[in-house]
């Protein structure tokens, strides 16, 4: 390479530099106009000491022996503190302030600070653990407020910018990009989580998430870690949904959401081939719950919800967070997919129950039993505990090794209920629907495990 050219190679390095330094936001006025109405949150838990009489110990007994008989660290049954440390923010200047339930959760004490030192004892106006919000109000007017976004509006590659107090570190600053929406987290089915690259560690919870245009767009409230602290994963929970959850929790109290009543899965590819889907889409009905909204409005097991009030559920998780942010007794459309055919059905949604029902009774069945060497597996009749809490179908007693049932996935204990569409609801059944089966293609049998319904590709190759 001549001189010259490796001068030119520079000049264009330093100008493609210059112009992509160019391109990277500044976060400072940003940061300047919202800062004041982040705040810090720390709490008080008091607890009663363990009593080392309840041990059968003395009470004067050294600490350093307390870990060989399983004691806490204090004894004497005198009263200790837990502190605990999160973010929140203002959402109105009267003083209501928006932070996670489980920053707050259990507190005796709260105290709300705010970035001028101004320090006021909060109360908790009502929390919900379903989708990790609390809402607190201090006793104060005329106090900076934040903006709110569209969360609905967010694209991944977005740049947000989290304020809060990570380890205790008061308004640590960080940023990053949207990576990813509508994340499902186990415990949280009807939260579409926010996915970003922002750095969030304890002490972030409850902080707001801003766009650019220093709009709250999220409150951050998990991480995916191994270590404790940040590896490139933040949730936060979408201000749309939040904001939803506050106005209940102002009018009521408490939240309600939206119930259909059934047990959902992901269509992978190898269902979609047994459903004669051209691809892998849709929440598919493992089970309907007897007396529910899905069941009033014909929903049946096996159908596969393709959309919901219109819009298209690509995932199985995508219909719990549709169905949740439906007020009660509202009617929804569904489109699904019944034995290839489409069809659509009204719904009048439900209120979602505070609890689910009683765990599926899962006994001993009778010696009766049938073998299929066309499936691999022996099968027996259901006894009168299973059939009341199941409903019909024949229970796998052994699976043969390298047999269509064992490449299926299925265990003893499964219970068959329906196989290629066709209810399975005894012995009979069984072995009728398992002669008719036409070789070299997949079905979708739907078992029950361990109480919870759910569909398996099955393919026979003869």
């Amino acid at each position: 390479m001549t001189q010259i050219a490796r001068h030119f190679a520079f000049v264009l390095l330093v100008v493609l530099s210059t112009v992509a330094r160019a391109e990277l936001p500044d976060f400072r006025e940003l940061v300047k106009e919202t800062s004041p109405a982040v705040v810090n949150i720390s709490t008080v838990q008091h607890v009663k000491a363990a009593n080392y009489q309840q041990y059968g110990l003395p009470q004067d007994v050294p600490e350093i022996f307390r870990h060989f008989f399983g004691v806490p660290n204090q004894g004497g049954g005198q009263d200790q503190e837990r502190d605990s440390l999160g973010s929140g923010f203002i959402i109105s200047d009267d003083g209501y302030i928006l932070t996670n339930n489980h920053v707050i959760k259990n507190a005796d004490e709260i105290v709300v600070r705010l970035n001028d030192r101004r320090e006021y004892d909060a109360r908790v106006v009502g929390a919900d653990e379903t989708t990790d919000i609390a809402l607190l109000k201090v006793d104060a007017d005329d106090l900076p407020t934040v903006e709110l976004g569209d969360s609905d509006k967010l694209e991944p590659g977005q740049w947000v910018v989290a304020i809060g107090s990570p380890f205790g570190f008061d308004y640590s600053v960080t940023q990053g990009i949207i990576s990813a929406k509508g994340r499902s987290l186990p415990d949280a089915n009807y939260v579409p989580f926010i996915q970003t690259d922002v750095p969030i560690n304890p002490g972030n919870s409850g902080g707001p998430l801003f766009n650019l245009d220093g709009e709250v767009v999220g409150i951050n409230s998990q991480i995916y870690t191994r270590s404790g602290g940040y590896m490139g994963l933040s949730f936060s929970i979408p201000i749309n949904v939040a904001m939803d959850v506050v106005k209940q929790l102002k009018d009521t109290g408490k939240v309600v959401r939206g119930w259909l009543g059934v047990v959902i899965q992901e269509v992978n590819k190898d269902l979609a081939e047994s459903f004669g889907l051209s691809k892998a889409a849709g929440a598919l009905v493992a089970q309907v719950v007897p007396g529910s909204p899905a069941e009033e409005a014909g929903l049946q097991n096996g159908d596969i919800i393709t959309h919901f009030n219109g819009k298209p559920i690509d995932l199985s998780s995508d219909l719990p967070h549709q169905v949740g942010r439906i007020k009660p007794g509202d009617t929804a459309k569904l489109d699904i997919v019944r034995n290839g055919k489409r069809k659509s059905l009204k719904v009048t949604i439900g209120t979602l129950p505070d609890a689910d029902s009683a765990e599926l009774a899962m006994n001993n069945a009778d010696p009766k039993e049938k073998v299929s060497n066309r499936l691999g597996l022996v099968v027996g009749a259901l006894n009168d505990a299973q059939r009341k809490s199941v409903g019909e179908g024949v229970i796998v007693r052994e699976v043969k090794g390298g047999g269509p049932a064992a490449f299926a996935g299925l265990v003893n204990g499964d219970i068959i209920t329906m196989i290629g569409g066709e209810p399975v609801r005894s012995m009979e059944d069984f072995d009728k629907v398992v002669k008719a089966l036409p070789a070299n293609r997949s079905f979708p049998m739907r078992i029950v495990r361990r109480g919870a319904a759910m569909f398996i590709p099955l393919r026979i190759n003869e």
